[in-house]
Protein backbone atom coordinates (compact mmCIF):
# COMPACT_ATOMS: atom_id res chain seq x y z
CA UNK A 1 0.00 0.00 0.00
CA UNK A 2 1.54 3.36 -0.93
CA UNK A 3 2.18 5.99 1.99
CA UNK A 4 -0.11 9.28 1.23
CA UNK A 5 2.15 12.03 -0.29
CA UNK A 6 1.95 13.82 2.94
CA UNK A 7 3.57 11.13 4.98
CA UNK A 8 5.84 10.34 2.30
CA UNK A 9 9.68 11.43 2.63
CA UNK A 10 11.75 14.04 0.11
CA UNK A 11 13.70 10.57 -1.04
CA UNK A 12 10.18 8.69 -1.63
CA UNK A 13 8.52 11.57 -3.46
CA UNK A 14 11.23 11.83 -5.68
CA UNK A 15 10.81 8.18 -6.48
CA UNK A 16 7.27 8.53 -7.67
CA UNK A 17 7.97 11.50 -9.61
CA UNK A 18 10.89 9.08 -11.29
CA UNK A 19 7.97 6.89 -11.94
CA UNK A 20 6.14 9.99 -13.35
CA UNK A 21 3.86 10.52 -10.48
CA UNK A 22 2.92 14.65 -11.58
CA UNK A 23 0.91 14.86 -7.56
CA UNK A 24 4.11 13.63 -6.27
CA UNK A 25 6.43 16.65 -8.01
CA UNK A 26 3.84 19.03 -6.63
CA UNK A 27 4.01 18.30 -3.45
CA UNK A 28 8.03 17.84 -3.91
CA UNK A 29 7.87 21.21 -5.58
CA UNK A 30 5.58 22.45 -2.71
CA UNK A 31 8.03 21.41 0.22
CA UNK A 32 11.57 22.25 -1.22
CA UNK A 33 10.98 25.43 -3.68
CA UNK A 34 10.79 28.25 -0.35
CA UNK A 35 13.97 26.83 0.87
CA UNK A 36 15.84 26.36 -2.36
CA UNK A 37 14.35 30.09 -2.96
CA UNK A 38 16.15 31.36 -0.06
CA UNK A 39 19.90 29.20 -0.48
CA UNK A 40 19.50 30.77 -4.23
CA UNK A 41 18.88 34.47 -3.27
CA UNK A 42 21.90 34.08 -0.29
CA UNK A 43 24.25 33.44 -3.53
CA UNK A 44 22.81 35.92 -6.18
CA UNK A 45 21.06 38.80 -5.78
CA UNK A 46 19.44 38.81 -9.27
CA UNK A 47 15.90 37.46 -9.18
CA UNK A 48 15.97 36.69 -12.95
CA UNK A 49 18.61 34.63 -12.61
CA UNK A 50 17.64 32.96 -9.38
CA UNK A 51 13.75 32.74 -11.34
CA UNK A 52 15.33 30.75 -14.25
CA UNK A 53 17.75 28.43 -11.95
CA UNK A 54 14.52 27.97 -9.96
CA UNK A 55 12.67 26.61 -13.43
CA UNK A 56 15.73 24.86 -14.63
CA UNK A 57 16.07 22.93 -11.53
CA UNK A 58 12.92 21.59 -11.52
CA UNK A 59 12.82 20.75 -14.98
CA UNK A 60 15.90 18.86 -14.68
CA UNK A 61 14.49 17.17 -11.57
CA UNK A 62 11.05 16.07 -13.42
CA UNK A 63 13.26 14.63 -16.32
CA UNK A 64 16.14 12.99 -14.56
CA UNK A 65 14.47 11.71 -10.71
CA UNK A 66 15.41 8.20 -12.16
CA UNK A 67 18.69 8.44 -12.09
CA UNK A 68 18.45 9.36 -7.95
CA UNK A 69 16.00 6.91 -7.66
CA UNK A 70 18.39 4.71 -9.32
CA UNK A 71 21.53 5.85 -7.34
CA UNK A 72 22.03 4.41 -4.33
CA UNK A 73 24.65 6.35 -3.97
CA UNK A 74 23.40 9.70 -4.63
CA UNK A 75 22.97 11.17 -1.17
CA UNK A 76 19.30 12.40 -0.03
CA UNK A 77 16.77 13.94 -2.47
CA UNK A 78 17.56 17.33 -0.74
CA UNK A 79 21.26 17.27 -1.33
CA UNK A 80 20.65 15.91 -4.67
CA UNK A 81 18.31 18.59 -5.57
CA UNK A 82 20.66 21.35 -4.28
CA UNK A 83 23.51 19.62 -6.41
CA UNK A 84 21.43 20.52 -9.47
CA UNK A 85 20.81 24.15 -8.21
CA UNK A 86 24.13 24.78 -7.39
CA UNK A 87 25.01 23.45 -11.18
CA UNK A 88 22.15 25.62 -12.79
CA UNK A 89 23.47 28.89 -10.72
CA UNK A 90 26.99 28.10 -11.65
CA UNK A 91 25.99 27.72 -15.61
CA UNK A 92 24.17 31.04 -15.51
CA UNK A 93 26.64 32.80 -13.62
CA UNK A 94 29.27 31.50 -17.21
CA UNK A 95 26.42 32.70 -19.13
CA UNK A 96 26.46 36.25 -17.78
CA UNK A 97 30.31 36.69 -18.00
CA UNK A 98 30.46 35.60 -21.38
CA UNK A 99 27.79 37.93 -22.41
CA UNK A 100 29.32 41.20 -20.11
CA UNK A 101 30.78 44.00 -21.88
CA UNK A 102 34.62 44.14 -21.73
CA UNK A 103 35.53 46.57 -19.51
CA UNK A 104 36.81 50.02 -20.95
CA UNK A 105 40.76 49.91 -19.75
CA UNK A 106 42.75 53.24 -19.46
CA UNK A 107 45.03 54.25 -21.78
CA UNK A 108 48.56 52.27 -21.20
CA UNK A 109 47.27 49.78 -19.55
CA UNK A 110 46.77 45.69 -20.37
CA UNK A 111 43.53 43.42 -20.45
CA UNK A 112 45.05 40.55 -21.02
CA UNK A 113 47.39 38.63 -18.84
CA UNK A 114 50.87 37.63 -19.02
CA UNK A 115 51.55 34.54 -21.53
CA UNK A 116 53.60 32.95 -18.15
CA UNK A 117 50.31 33.32 -15.64
CA UNK A 118 47.96 32.21 -18.50
CA UNK A 119 49.98 28.86 -18.92
CA UNK A 120 50.47 28.58 -14.94
CA UNK A 121 46.48 29.09 -14.40
CA UNK A 122 45.94 26.70 -16.60
CA UNK A 123 48.66 24.17 -15.27
CA UNK A 124 47.32 24.02 -12.03
CA UNK A 125 43.69 24.10 -12.74
CA UNK A 126 44.63 20.90 -14.87
CA UNK A 127 46.21 19.33 -11.79
CA UNK A 128 43.65 20.46 -9.59
CA UNK A 129 41.12 19.03 -11.71
CA UNK A 130 43.21 15.78 -12.22
CA UNK A 131 43.78 15.85 -8.75
CA UNK A 132 39.63 16.21 -7.75
CA UNK A 133 38.95 13.33 -9.74
CA UNK A 134 41.43 10.75 -7.79
CA UNK A 135 39.23 11.76 -5.05
CA UNK A 136 35.83 9.23 -3.91
CA UNK A 137 32.44 10.41 -4.53
CA UNK A 138 31.55 10.87 -1.26
CA UNK A 139 34.55 12.92 -0.22
CA UNK A 140 33.98 15.49 -3.71
CA UNK A 141 30.40 15.95 -1.99
CA UNK A 142 32.08 17.34 0.85
CA UNK A 143 34.37 19.39 -1.07
CA UNK A 144 31.75 20.44 -3.09
CA UNK A 145 29.41 21.37 -0.32
CA UNK A 146 31.94 22.81 2.00
CA UNK A 147 33.89 24.91 -0.05
CA UNK A 148 31.93 25.19 -3.95
CA UNK A 149 28.94 25.86 -1.89
CA UNK A 150 30.01 27.66 1.31
CA UNK A 151 27.72 25.38 3.57
CA UNK A 152 28.95 24.35 7.01
CA UNK A 153 29.69 21.49 8.68
CA UNK A 154 26.19 21.15 9.74
CA UNK A 155 24.73 21.99 7.05
CA UNK A 156 26.72 19.64 4.44
CA UNK A 157 25.65 16.71 6.75
CA UNK A 158 22.30 17.90 7.10
CA UNK A 159 22.35 17.87 2.75
CA UNK A 160 24.13 14.27 2.30
CA UNK A 161 22.41 12.77 5.21
CA UNK A 162 25.47 11.66 7.12
CA UNK A 163 27.23 12.42 10.74
CA UNK A 164 28.88 15.93 11.38
CA UNK A 165 32.03 14.03 12.30
CA UNK A 166 31.75 12.09 8.94
CA UNK A 167 32.07 15.26 7.35
CA UNK A 168 34.72 16.41 9.21
CA UNK A 169 37.03 13.16 8.48
CA UNK A 170 36.03 13.62 4.54
CA UNK A 171 36.97 17.32 4.59
CA UNK A 172 40.58 16.20 6.06
CA UNK A 173 40.91 13.48 3.94
CA UNK A 174 40.24 15.67 0.75
CA UNK A 175 42.19 18.53 1.62
CA UNK A 176 45.28 15.50 2.55
CA UNK A 177 45.00 13.89 -0.64
CA UNK A 178 44.41 17.49 -2.61
CA UNK A 179 47.77 18.47 -0.79
CA UNK A 180 49.48 15.53 -1.48
CA UNK A 181 49.02 15.62 -5.34
CA UNK A 182 49.17 18.96 -6.04
CA UNK A 183 52.65 18.96 -4.07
Amino acid sequence: MKRSLQAADEDDLTRRVAAGDRQAFDELYRRTSPWLLARLRRRCADDDIVADVMQETYLAVWRAAGSFAGSATSGSAVGWLWTIAAHRLVDAFRRRARQSQVPVVPLGESVAPAAEDEVMAGRVGQELEQALLTLPLEVRQVLRAMVLDGFSVRETSLLLGVPENTVKSRARRARIALREALS
